[in-house]
């Protein structure tokens, strides 16, 4: 999501809880077993990419989650 300075916290607060929810549900998706990306047997190769996969959506997670604090404590202080 991209904000101007002049943006809604609390909206931007909805939309990041959105996104969270919306890859979390991904991610659960794609550990759950034949909830993969690739059906069937896999190469090493495939595999190496599921997990780099995974860990680059836990880390948008992350950023997402520190967003959404920083904007709690900000509208907290309103």
């Amino acid at each position: 999501m991209t904000t101007t300075p002049d943006s809604d916290p609390r909206d931007e607060l909805r939309q990041i809880e959105d996104d969270l929810a919306r890859l979390r549900g991904e991610l659960d998706e794609a550990r759950r077993p034949g909830g993969g990306r690739f059906d069937g047997p896999t190469d090493a190769g495939d595999v190496a990419a599921e997990l780099t996969a995974e860990q680059e959506q836990q880390a948008i997670i992350a950023t997402l989650e520190k967003r959404r604090d920083d904007l709690r404590r900000k509208l907290d202080q309103a």
